[in-house]
């Protein structure tokens, strides 16, 4: 949900697995086939590599099919960059391993960052909590923090981002974990994958938000599914709002965005003030009337991107078997992924689509923009209230499937 971008070095996203995580050549290895599942290699750092302090974590597995199905093969962690699942590989019948997000391979160097990491959030998939996008509050004087209120109480975030234009407002966005490091990291080789599991201390986020909480991971990589989940639990002594979300790049394999479709089961569209800022307005359309349903994605085989600009919060989400069912497909490559929304506290999903860019990023979410906005007028946003020993768990699936002809 970015609206602008420092230049980038563009991976293609078939080139290979050798490409895909061109940010780790000097040491993280792609996938190769392999022997049975039950002798998977265990995952592995990578030699003397690291991100944010920590060593990149690969898991994977061996193809098991005779290629006529997609499988998913490796899953690329940054422990030190708040668990950022930065790259997937699967085997694409006729493409053969292929990666699956947009990167960055210059994403983390030193003059790309700052002290809150918004690098991470550049490509890749960063997870974000307590809150994904934007927060809209009273700018201090020297312009680096601004103050918003919950129930009565002041929260003071990072001003980190602001959009192009001059006389921008600066704002938070993406949570407070893109620089923090997992502990208890852990992998398990299971029958047809790896896990990997860790936890994040994230306390009161350096003095930036009420009570205390720990963030608990667990990435699971198999043929079929790619599970992740992050538990936040409080374990302060004061009630504190609560989000979780992810920023994940899906790439569009065949470099032909334009016919590239998007399935979003939603009612709603959140009306923004403009591209620019993106900043939430407080009115909320139904997606099949505005603008002749100009933003209306809910056919079941998706709608193409063609030359869209999109940066929306969609909501009033229809569920599929219990799940939001999110689609990218991308027809011209006969790929397509399913982007399931599990945990029920999921109540909107931001997708970013520019037209010059080859890729789409589809983020499921708890909340609304500006959640504390007065703009809502006292509407439930999706920020969850957690009581001194309370959690909720965020919990996505990805699943890849082969569209019809």
């Amino acid at each position: 949900m970015l609206n602008r971008f420092t230049s980038f070095h563009r991976v293609h996203p078939i080139a290979g697995a050798s490409l895909a995580i061109a940010l780790f050549a000097a040491g993280c290895k792609s996938s190769t086939p392999a022997e049975s599942p039950a002798s998977s290699p265990a995952a592995q750092p990578a030699a003397a590599t690291q991100i944010g302090g920590s060593d990149v974590v690969k898991l994977q597995r061996k193809a098991t099919g005779d290629g006529s199905k997609p499988e998913f093969l490796t899953a690329t962690i940054l422990p030190g960059r708040g668990m950022n699942l930065y790259q997937i590989t699967a085997n694409i019948p006729g493409k053969g391993e292929i990666p699956l997000f947009f990167d960055l391979p210059d994403q983390f160097n030193s003059s790309n960052d700052d002290a809150n990491g918004d690098a991470s959030f550049l490509g890749g998939g960063a997870f974000l909590a307590p809150y994904p996008n934007r927060i809209r509050g009273k700018i201090s004087p020297d312009g680096k923090t601004l103050t918003t209120e919950w129930h009565g109480k002041t929260l003071t975030l990072p001003a980190n981002w602001k959009g192009k234009k001059d006389g921008a407002e600066p704002h938070a966005i993406h949570g407070l974990i893109l620089k923090s490091q997992a502990e208890s990291l852990n992998t398990e080789t299971t029958a047809d994958g790896q896990t990997e599991s860790g936890v994040i201390h994230a306390g009161d986020f350096g003095g930036r938000w009420l009570s205390k909480t720990d963030l608990t991971f667990t990435i699971a990589l198999t043929g079929g599914a790619i599970d992740t989940t992050i538990t936040a639990k409080n374990v302060g002594d004061e009630p504190e709002p609560m989000s979780i979300g992810w920023h994940p790049y899906f790439a569009i394999p065949s470099g032909d965005r334009t016919q590239a479709r998007l399935h979003v089961p939603a009612e709603k569209l959140a009306l923004v003030n403009n591209y620019d800022d993106v900043f939430p307005t407080g009115k909320l359309v139904p997606v099949k009337s505005y603008e002749g349903g100009k933003y209306d994605y809910n056919a079941p085989n998706g709608k193409p991107l063609d030359g869209d600009f999109l940066d929306d919060n969609f909501s009033t989400l229809k569920r599929t078997a219990g799940n939001v069912d999110v689609q990218l497909t991308d027809p011209a490559a006969a790929y397509g992924i399913h982007i399931l929304g599990v945990s029920p506290e999921i109540k909107t999903v931001q997708v970013y689509a520019p037209p010059a860019k080859q890729f789409t990023a589809i983020e499921e979410q708890f909340n609304f923009g500006d959640p504390f906005g007065k703009e809502w007028h006292g509407m439930d946003t999706g920020m969850v209230t957690l009581k001194p020993g309370d959690s909720v768990t965020w919990h996505t699936r990805l699943v890849l499937f082969t569209p019809a002809k």
